[in-house]
């Protein structure tokens, strides 16, 4: 790691490293551009991922593409947020590579990469960072039709095999789901770590929308609890008006999900950790405890 006048750190990324980044990122719109982002879902990437505002004007200062605000940020950051970098957009690049179907235009791609993230992660912390491993496609084909499975169940079955599904689901994506899944009738419960945040879990599979007093029974649990403490309700057959109305602009710390989010974020292997982080974000900014996956991710 560098210091400048004043005590300010840098990273210790060097211009052969910044030309590799290059190479990772430019492949799918060309120079200047970081892989398939727009300027608004790269404003999202740099504040869901690291907190950072990437169009504050100071990162603009060699040009305000999104490549080179990238290397601004880059040069520009500790090596410790370097490293939170570019392990998360490792991580975006995995998954769109996955998603295309595209082979790896960059030669030894991963172990160069990793390499580079070694290097860094010496000076900023006792452990260098792995890179996570993009969530197996096989997996999630395996997940989504174990719901189309559950969907063709007697009602009584249902709610053993949600169970399951749920469990499998969260897994998959390694948010740490927590037993028991207390079981009454079709209604689960249970508890998952998304970040550095505790979700209270609360699942039901019924046909007809979720009434406003499902709600408030879970709302209840979430203010006996902690103040920063979370929580999430997946109603299959989504909620009704008059519940959402009722949270809508409130003070809670609860947002929602419905069958037809949970097929759409498999359908499109879209992150569920990413889908939950978007969902809890967009209720901070509108109040909104419900919107669906598909206007989240257009």
């Amino acid at each position: 790691m560098i210091v400048r006048g004043g005590g300010q750190f840098i990273s210790s990324i060097r211009s052969i490293d910044l030309r590799f980044v290059d190479d990772l990122v430019d492949f799918v719109r060309g120079p200047g551009f970081v892989l398939d982002f727009s300027d608004t879902s790269f404003a999202d990437f740099f504040a869901l991922e690291l907190k950072v505002n990437i169009d504050d004007p100071k990162y603009a200062a060699n040009g305000g593409s999104k490549g080179k605000r990238l290397r601004y940020f880059l040069q520009n950051c500790d090596d410790a947020t370097a490293v939170s970098a570019l392990t998360a957009l490792w991580e975006y690049r995995s998954d769109y590579l996955a998603r295309s179907g595209g082979k790896d235009p960059v030669i030894d791609a991963q172990s160069r990469y990793q390499g580079l993230i070694n290097r860094l992660s010496s000076g900023a912390a006792p452990k260098p960072t792995q890179l996570q491993p993009v969530v197996d496609r096989q997996k999630i084909a395996t997940i989504k039709a174990e719901l189309l499975r559950v969907s063709s169940l007697s009602a009584q079955a249902r709610g053993f095999a949600f169970e399951g599904f749920l469990k499998g689901l969260f897994d998959a994506f390694g948010l740490a789901a927590q037993e028991p899944f207390r079981l009454c009738g079709e209604q689960i419960d249970g508890s998952f770590e998304l970040g550095n945040d505790t979700y209270l879990l609360e699942a039901k599979w019924h046909s007809a929308p979720t009434p406003a007093a499902d709600l408030h029974i879970l709302n209840g649990k979430l203010n006996s609890r902690p103040t920063w403490s979370r929580a999430l309700f997946i109603s299959y057959g989504g909620f009704g008006p008059d519940g959402l109305e009722a949270f809508n602009r409130g003070k809670s710390s609860l947002i929602c999900m419905d069958g037809y989010d949970l097929y759409e974020t498999l359908s499109r292997e879209l992150p569920l950790d990413r889908v939950i982080t978007r969902k809890a974000r967009h209720a901070v900014e509108t109040g909104l405890i419900q919107v669906s996956v598909r206007d989240l991710f257009p």
